[in-house]
């Protein structure tokens, strides 16, 4: 019997898709092997955090070698549940929702988005990446129909609780929102939230702070 793994714990589990990501550039470069310190620098990790991760999924690399790119990137897409394709819908099909459903990076990460929904009547029936969106009364039969184990949320802020409810209710056990709001979610459904404008606030404040310093510049610091 193998040797049981030790749980991979949950901030590894946010890193490994950058690791995945910089072995991809590493792989379509044709570069068959690469070091701790090689892949660190692509993945914006120190050499020791990046090692201590790996080693979570037994992965230790070869001394003088480094590790395998190809087999590497098998055992991060194991990891992850990447072996097999997921099915995923979307609610809420206005610029950002129709930016998601028609991005063909997901297809190449094993990701398929196989319904797409909205409450405006306006909306509903368009063609969008090839798919009919449906009205958001559908929802719990395109999940079903569809095998669908992940739910995005593009909706505005008010009506985001609402879809996640309806999203668990149908057998979604997980949930990307893009909402500006915070859910609540049941045990057992995973939620991972993209605050866009937070992010740009977060920006918005190194730059200023990096401003200030500029501002301030070495004659500031001399006549302190």
């Amino acid at each position: 019997m193998p040797p049981s793994r030790r749980p991979v714990p949950p901030a590894t589990v946010t890193r490994l898709p950058g690791y995945l990501r910089s072995l991809g550039g590493l792989a379509s470069a044709g570069v068959g092997t690469t070091s701790s310190d090689r892949l660190a620098e692509l993945t914006g990790v120190t050499p020791a955090q990046l090692r201590k991760d790996l080693s979570f999924l037994g992965s230790h690399g070869r001394r003088g070698v480094g590790y395998d790119v190809l087999h590497l990137r098998r055992q991060i897409g194991t990891a992850l549940g990447l072996t097999e394709q997921r099915q995923g819908v979307i609610v809420g099909i206005g610029n950002l929702g129709h930016a998601l459903a028609s991005y063909s990076g997901f297809v190449d990460r094993g990701f398929v988005f196989v319904g797409l929904l909205d409450a405006d009547p306006a909306v509903v029936g368009t063609q969008v990446a090839g798919l009919t969106v449906q009205p958001l009364d559908r929802l719990g039969e395109v999940v079903r129909a569809g095998r669908v184990s992940i739910g995005v949320i593009a909706t505005p802020g008010p009506a985001a609780q609402d879809v996640c409810d309806r999203l668990v209710a149908a057998g979604v056990t997980g949930v990307l929102n893009f909402a500006p709001r915070a859910l609540q979610v049941p045990d057992g459904v995973d939620l991972r939230a993209v605050d866009l404008a937070s992010e740009l606030q977060i920006l918005a404040f190194h730059a200023h702070r990096r401003a200030d310093a500029d501002d301030a510049g070495p004659t500031g610091a001399a006549g302190r």
